[in-house]
């Protein structure tokens, strides 16, 4: 299969995209589940911590800053108020972990761009905590490839509309790559844009999305390197 309209401008997401990003969340999680096992189960403590973390996304947003705030609010309900600071610590320790991360390329990402450069404008496209963002673009020597760079705050089809106004780009010119059906698949295909779903192994919860839609912009990717037989 190959697309049919002319596509200038491609935006790929990056956490669990272009690069490991979920996978850290849920090992800190478990370390967090074991720092509080005298209190509950695993299970009870992650689901109570996913609870936190949705209730404060119009708070906090996406990205590590809100998740250890949300560690540490869980924390104190599940104990009623009798966690010690020395866990509050370990807390804190394990989100300065997650902020400390090297960056782990994912397979065909370099190859990929290094075979779309030059002939797309290619945009990166993410949300979460900017400066976390920043850090982790610098780190992966990815800049480079890319001709606009656009942290946002949330992915909702207003958020893509603004960034196309700003690239002066319209739908039918625009693809999206992401691994997240609600926040790079769904608002992109809501604007009649052409959007590549790449699911990665682990989603977090709140990304997850159980049906693939039925639109005629939309593919489903297996690796990152089908793109180059599709453009």
């Amino acid at each position: 299969m190959q697309l049919q309209h002319k596509i200038t401008t491609i935006a790929f997401d990056a956490d669990d995209t272009l690069w490991v990003n979920e996978p850290y969340f849920q090992e800190a999680e478990q370390q967090f589940t074991q720092l509080l096992k005298e209190y509950a189960t695993s299970d009870t403590l992650s689901q109570a911590l996913y609870q936190t973390e949705v209730k404060n996304l119009p708070l906090y947003g996406f990205g590590i800053k809100g998740f250890i705030l949300c560690m540490i609010e869980t924390a104190q309900q599940v104990s009623s108020n009798r966690i010690s600071p020395l866990v509050i610590s370990q807390i804190i320790a394990l989100g300065h972990d997650l902020l400390q991360r090297p960056i782990e390329l994912l397979d065909g990402v370099q190859a990929t761009l290094d075979a779309l450069h030059g002939k797309y404008n290619l945009i990166l496209a993410t949300k979460g905590d900017l400066l976390d963002q920043q850090r982790k673009i610098a780190n992966s020597n990815l800049a480079h490839y890319f001709h606009h760079i656009e942290v946002m705050s949330d992915k909702q089809t207003t958020d893509y509309q603004q960034l196309l106004q700003r690239l002066s780009c319209t739908p039918e010119e625009f693809f999206m790559v992401g691994n997240s059906m609600k926040s790079d698949i769904l608002p992109v295909l809501a604007l009649d844009a052409h959007a590549g779903y790449l699911p990665y192994h682990v989603t977090w919860s709140h990304e997850q999305h159980d049906s693939l839609p039925q639109h005629t912009q939309f593919i489903s990717l297996q690796k990152m390197t089908d793109l180059l037989e599709l453009l």
